[in-house]
């Protein structure tokens, strides 16, 4: 063979390797690629698997053995995204994500403000049907605690009431009286009804009064904020009727609580609640102090049942024996009764300034003059 043969040979070799070379190349790329896919594939079918079950698992109920009621509140105006993270917060359905993916896929959107009494219980289906029903204005359902605020108590005795029928603690009741944002956040919902308190300065607690005496369900899932919520609408709802009389009169809604919260303390009977409050009237009007014991007892954040002369020289515009006027605000969370005596004083033109009960029979005397006043007193303490 000659010396250019054997280079043909050669290069034809050396072509038969590269082709041969190339077509084990192309075998293992073809071996990898069908082994990603296949991996992608398998990996696909487990995330299908898993997808499917975490989907299937959040349209059943969260708990299907709860008996308990959840109550929910939803706002006006409410996405379906804020819908889902409150009911996923309130443990009502297991995902927002699902929830929100099956009512776009149902086309659900005439969701209702309002409160919600929801079970665990219930699957997705069950929750989006009440949903679509719509709410109530108050919560409805079994209350896992009530709360009873009576007439006459102040914000601090509500506290330990709070802190004796809930699992909240009165620290924190205190704390939420004093949290500025939350104040403007209510005023903001209810500006007549607000607005004249949160305007004055000096207050020790701006929902002093505010805050309605009734008995206040507490349900599973809800806050002290909302629980103090329901206080201040029920405050709202009944002194609605009144706002327009309180502006007639040129007095604010925090001067009306002020005289009704010490009414309410200083006078039982409906006739004598509105003598009482004829007697404050006729004070404010010659700018003399209503000198009551109640606002006393208030700024030493005490009850006592005598008065000394140092309690009455106490130091605080609380203390209506020393400051004229009507001070800065309620004293304790006054009754119906009490506001309509406030709003509706009689006996004005007998001009009374002077009022003293016997505390034996409950018996209130009045008096126009100190003279007057002074000797009945005596004679009711023989």
């Amino acid at each position: 063979m000659s010396q250019k043969d054997e280079k043909k040979e050669a290069l034809k070799h050396e072509s038969d390797d590269k082709i041969k070379t190339r077509a084990e190349e192309r075998s293992v790329a073809n071996h990898i690629a069908y082994w990603i896919v296949g991996v992608i594939a398998v990996l696909a079918v487990v995330v299908a698997i898993i997808g499917f079950n975490y989907v299937n698992s959040s349209l059943q109920p969260y708990n299907a053995n709860s008996k308990e009621d959840i109550v929910v509140k939803i706002p006006i105006g409410s996405s379906s995204k804020q819908i889902a993270k409150t009911l996923e917060k309130d443990k009502v359905i297991k995902s927002a994500t699902v929830f929100n993916f099956y009512v776009k896929a149902q086309n659900y959107t005439d969701f209702q403000a309002g409160y919600y009494t929801f079970k665990q219980s219930m699957d997705m289906n069950h929750v989006v049907k009440q949903l679509q029903k719509g709410g109530s204005a108050e919560p409805t359902g079994t209350a896992s605690n009530t709360v009873l605020v009576r007439e006459g108590v102040t914000i601090d005795q509500i506290g330990d009431q709070i802190q004796k029928s809930t699992k909240f603690k009165k620290k924190d009741f205190l704390k939420l009286m004093k949290d500025e944002s939350y104040l403007k956040e209510l005023q903001k919902k209810y500006p007549q009804l607000l607005d004249s308190s949160m305007a004055k300065k000096n207050v020790r607690y701006h929902l002093e009064g505010y805050l309605f005496p009734a008995t206040y369900g507490l349900y599973k899932g809800e806050t002290l904020k909302e629980l103090v919520n329901q206080m201040v609408e029920k405050d709202n709802e009944i002194m609605k009727p009144y706002f327009e009389t309180i502006k007639e009169k040129g007095l604010t809604v925090q001067q009306v609580l002020t005289l009704a919260s010490l009414i309410e303390r200083e006078g039982v009977t409906e006739k004598d609640r509105k003598k009482i409050s004829g007697v404050f009237f006729n004070r404010i009007a010659i700018d003399m102090p209503i000198q009551s014991d109640i606002s006393v007892m208030y700024a030493l954040n005490t009850h006592k049942t005598h008065l000394t002369n140092k309690d009455v020289k106490v130091d605080s515009p609380y203390n209506l024996y020393k400051n004229s006027g009507y001070g800065p605000g309620p004293f304790n969370t006054p009754s119906v009764q009490a506001i309509e005596a406030t709003l509706n004083p009689s006996d004005r033109d007998e001009n009374y300034l002077y009022f003293v009960a016997d505390l034996k029979t409950g018996k209130v005397y009045y008096s126009h003059t100190l003279a007057e006043h002074e000797k009945k007193s005596a004679a009711l303490n023989q």
